[in-house]
């Protein structure tokens, strides 16, 4: 059975002695429902940063099921795109390849199977040869012989890889359809580089398992069927600014190497691991951190980590989710009691309801539970009496202390309806308190869900909103565990935005939308129970980052299904010793193999204590190893052990093996029992005659000897816990007489805090105050918005509406409920299609972006763009603003129209005229006056009259008549003499006139200038 990573396509290459596929082409297949895709021209898409010699490479990776999918994508891409693209895929390496001539039917672009050496060029496609392993460096492809088996060669993620460091920001990658995971660790490293990733829409693929596996990795760009990939691809080479932001880690200025350094700087100073966080929610708290301190790169913020260990406790409690309230969701607690009163029916007399809230934070989900557990007893029918008792934990050990004193302030009546208060609150100066039958049953901690088992035999487990934080690894960690830790028939109780996906068969649910469910017990959740213990070990293992890790260590799916746990389980139990897991103090942790010929049951209460379990011809030689291996931390051997058994004498080989695999290990013991050949003689005669009295004393001494050793040790232990009890009593005193002073302490800060309350009541009043100011100047903001009647929206740096005036409805149709929502949500009448990237552009550049836009229905206004700068001079987003020009647009374009009117007329005239603008520039020039001196009137049109007719035009006194006109309109002259050499008409006496334009009594800025020939 070939694993799913190397399974061959069946379309890409015939099976051998199989008729081959019949390819026609591409004009003779005509296919139903695909629309046709535009060519789109080479130099209409080439990426303005790219030099002929610095082009994109694409490259396509798929498996089974891949060809439609190049061939859809291939269809649709023009040969002159101006990008080189690579095909790689699964390949039988036994057979040769006709995939090159297969997709040359598919593209006019040149097809070549890549060569060793051969350097790529744009506009081509290369595919890669069966039984090798391909790179790129500098742009030569590399081939190489695989050095992995056949099951376990992954060929895309190894040119992935090599792609990603040498074309850098070029790098495309396209996962297609196939089976397994091939790709997914090359993306990550395309990512990291700038490059693109693209995958084709798991609905359409053949085989989903590779499109799934890198959509997973949530670094990808785009999600599209095969057919639409290659549109998109060109216009984001048109447009590389457009492309989609993303939330992940790997960037330039937030690369994963510093994010693992801040984890572990975090874990090595709180013990707290955050690197199963989600890393969007841990990057906008670490840039918080960042922007406090006016530190721009994450390297110099890891630097100040190391040189500031403030700051790291300062980090800690900045990632630290604390959103909660009382109540949160009143329907869905509601709905836990109904499901709750069936299972508390079934809960035997005198018994203890348990009950687990992780991430509890300052304690209000944990005392809302308590709450409700109450009233559920309270309203059970049975008299029988039930025990109550919640662990509420977090790793905030700040929170678990606010918890434990059970103090809210008075916002929580918005919280908690008037019964509640007034049953389980009591009314305090500080805020109300919750009553001490409530505070009882409920038992705060400080507890890692990462890293600390977990409390078991639950009823119920509450985790709301606290897995969403968590990345998808640790939540598949989780489920199982929450699992195990319930009881048959728990109920599970989530946050609404969480799920249990993959998980289905461990709990029934119960109540869809609010994610309440139970615990069930069948044959596969027992499999996934069994293999629960060795997630939590793996989770904590040290591994290799992704960046650094070759493609060739990649799992396969099977490796860690429970089909190969099974397996695992048979071998051992199989062919391996029997053998226990213990700690020092001999209590069993694991079991392997059968064991009951050397441990039973002790008698009395049930324990699981080697030193209890073992026989007695055992125990001597046990103890001696078992606490040697302690002593020297090192293997103990004892060979020929004799164990008496029914059938006679059985020697043993008794080995102690200190383990030191990996943390969860650290400090046990294997205990491994071999059972040696026994001589015939030994076995048979051991067990008829008398034993030895020589060697059962023997045995008896060395055994008092050891027994004396441990006695002698054991009093001395003694003598020496006798001192540090006597000097840890002389501390208590001490500390008790401290505790003493600090009461008195306390008496007189309490007088100074009620001064201080008085002040701060003063505080209040005058901050009272300051809010009155401030609401009034919104009062008198939103008036000022208001009456300026200018449409006016305000954004964040998210492009989210924060605000908007009544205007904005004629442009974009809003509602005061659209609050919150992003702008590119809306549609708009603007003939204006990039508003969005004009707004990223402000918001990018912090620059201002103007322009004149028509809406559909015919208005004009003027956009405005601007930054939106606070107080501190901090960009909190954008303001843009629309003013109607629609009346000034109208005006222009009548004034436009008379002016061409006026225009008309002067050309049509039979004088001789000319209209001139404010610079002596010709406007206009009559038939007449072009006839007269023989000129070209098209020509004419823009020249300056001291240019015109060869510069006969350009005589100083002319022009400053004509410049004494223009500045004053009231002074227009007749008769002007004027005589002057004209190339084409000869000498002339002329007459002028002239005299400005007007229009509706305003000026125009134009004048008329007329012409009368002087009869010699």
């Amino acid at each position: 059975m070939n694993p799913p990573d190397s399974a061959p396509a069946p379309d890409l290459a015939p099976a051998a002695g199989e008729p081959g596929i019949l390819i026609t082409p591409p004009a003779e297949m005509p296919r139903d429902g695909d629309e046709p895709i535009t060519p789109v021209l080479a130099r209409e898409v080439r990426h303005p940063d790219f030099s002929p010699d610095k082009f994109p490479l694409v490259a396509l990776g798929g498996s089974a099921g891949s060809l439609a999918a190049f061939e859809r994508f291939f269809r649709a891409m023009p040969a002159d795109s101006g990008m080189a693209f690579v095909v790689i895929t699964h390949l039988s390496p036994d057979q040769e390849s006709e995939l090159a001539q297969v997709l040359q039917h598919f593209t006019t672009m040149p097809v070549r199977e890549a060569s060793d050496g051969l350097r790529v060029r744009p506009n081509q496609v290369y595919v890669i040869p069966p039984n090798r392993d391909m790179s790129i460096l500098h742009g030569m492809l590399l081939l190489f012989a695989p050095t992995q088996p056949k099951g376990r060669r992954l060929p895309i993620d190894f040119f992935f890889q090599s792609m990603a460091k040498d074309a850098r920001d070029r790098a495309v990658c396209v996962i297609c359809s196939g089976l397994g995971s091939d790709g997914t660790l090359g993306l990550k490293m395309v990512m990291e580089n700038f490059g693109m990733v693209m995958v084709q829409a798991p609905e359409t693929a053949e085989f989903d398992s590779m499109p799934r596996s890198a959509l997973a990795t949530e670094f990808v760009d785009f999600v599209l069927p095969a057919e639409l990939l290659p549109a998109k691809l060109l216009a984001y080479m048109r447009h590389p600014a457009t492309r989609p932001r993303r939330e992940e880690a790997e960037s330039a200025a937030r690369p994963a190497h510093a994010l693992q350094k801040i984890f572990h700087l975090i874990r090595a100073k709180t013990g707290h691991d955050f690197s199963f966080y989600k890393r969007n929610t841990v990057f906008r708290r670490i840039e918080r951190r960042m922007n406090s301190h006016q530190i721009r790169e994450f390297t110099h913020y890891v630097r100040y980590l190391q040189e500031t260990p403030a700051e790291v406790d300062a980090l800690f409690k900045e990632l630290l989710i604390g959103v909660t309230k009382f109540f949160r969701d009143r329907e869905a607690f509601e709905q836990l009691k109904v499901r709750l009163l069936p299972l508390l029916r079934l809960k035997p007399a005198d018994s203890t309801v348990r009950v687990w809230a992780p991430g509890c934070s300052t304690g209000e989900e944990a005392y809302s539970l308590a709450i409700v557990l109450l009233e559920c007893l309270d309203g059970l029918e049975s008299t029988a009496y039930l025990k109550l008792q919640i662990f509420a934990t977090d790793i905030n050990p700040d929170a678990i202390d606010f918890a434990r004193v059970g103090i809210y302030p008075d916002n929580v009546v918005s919280d908690v309806s008037p019964e509640r208060l007034r049953h389980y609150f009591v009314k305090t100066e500080d805020g109300y308190r919750i009553k001490k039958e409530v505070r009882d049953v409920v038992v705060f901690a400080v507890h890692d869900l990462n890293k600390d088992a977990p409390f078991t035999k639950l009823d119920l487990l509450v985790c709301r909103n606290l897995l969403i934080y968590f990345s998808t690894e640790l939540q598949k960690n989780l489920i199982p565990i929450f699992h195990y830790a319930l009881i048959t028939n728990g109920v599970l109780f989530l946050g609404p935005s969480e799920n249990l996906t993959g998980f289905q068969d461990l709990f029934q649910s119960l109540d869809v939308k609010w994610k309440i469910s139970r615990r069930t017990d069948t044959p596969s959740s027992l499999i996934r129970l069994a293999n629960f213990p060795f997630a939590l070990a793996r989770q904590h293992a040290l591994a290799p980052s992704a960046s650094a890790a070759s493609p060739m260590m990649a799992h396969t799916a099977r490796k860690d299904s429970p089909f190969a746990a099974l397996v695992q389980r048979v071998l051992l139990r199989q062919y391996t010793p029997p053998a226990v897991v213990i700690n020092p103090k001999g209590e069993i942790l694991y079991v392997n193999g059968r064991t009951g010929r050397f441990l039973e049951p002790a008698p009395g209460l049930g324990a699981m204590n080697v030193f209890d379990m073992a026989r007695e011809e055992l125990n001597y030689e046990l103890s001696e190893a078992v606490h040697k291996a302690v002593a020297t931390r090192q293997d103990v051997v004892a060979e020929g052990v004799k164990l008496r058994l029914e059938t006679g004498v059985q020697l043993l080989r008794l080995t102690v093996k200190v383990l030191e695999e990996g943390e969860p290990l650290a400090g046990l013991l294997l205990v491994v029992f071999e059972e040696q050949p026994t001589p015939r003689r030994v076995r048979l005669g051991k067990a008829t005659l008398a034993p030895d009295h020589d060697a059962q004393v023997q045995t008896l001494e060395k055994e008092l000897q050891y027994t004396k050793h441990r006695l002698q040790t054991t009093i001395e232990e003694m003598e020496s816990s006798v001192e540090e009890l006597k000097s840890t009593n002389e501390e208590l005193q001490s500390a008790n007489e401290e505790l003493q002073s600090t009461n008195e302490e306390a008496m007189t800060n309490k007088e100074e805090m009620q001064s201080l309350n008085e002040e701060l009541m003063t505080l209040n009043m005058q901050y009272l105050n300051k809010t009155e100011e401030l609401s009034q100047a919104a009062n008198d903001m939103k008036n000022l918005l208001d009456a300026t009647e200018i449409a006016t929206i305000f954004l964040d740096n998210e492009m989210v509406i924060k605000r908007f005036t009544p205007p904005v409805h004629r442009i974009v149709s809003l509602l005061p409920s659209d609050v919150g929502r992003p702008i590119m949500h809306f549609a708009n009448t603007l003939r204006h299609e990039t508003l969005a990237q004009d707004v990223r552009q402000v918001l990018d550049r912090l620059v201002t972006v103007e322009a004149n836009i028509q809406t559909t229905q015919g208005e004009w206004y003027v956009m405005r763009i601007l930054p939106y700068r606070t107080l501190d001079n901090y960009i909190s987003g954008a303001v843009i603003t629309f003013t109607d020009i629609t009346a000034l647009k109208t005006l222009e374009a009548q004034l436009q129209e008379s002016a061409r009117f006026a225009e008309s007329i002067a050309e049509t005239l039979r004088e001789p005229l000319l209209v001139l603008d404010t610079e002596q520039r010709v406007l206009a020039i009559s038939e007449a006056f072009a006839t007269l001196f023989g000129l070209d009137r098209d020509r004419s049109k823009g020249q300056l009259l001291r240019e015109l007719d060869g510069g006969a035009w350009q005589q100083p006194s002319l022009r400053e008549r004509l410049e004494t006109t223009l500045r004053h309109p009231e002074q227009p002259f007749l008769n002007f003499p004027y005589v002057a050499d004209f190339p084409k008409a000869g000498p002339r006496t002329l007459r002028l006139f002239g005299r400005p334009l007007t229009s509706g009594g305003a000026r125009t800025g134009r004048l008329l200038l007329g012409v009368e020939v002087v009869p010699a």
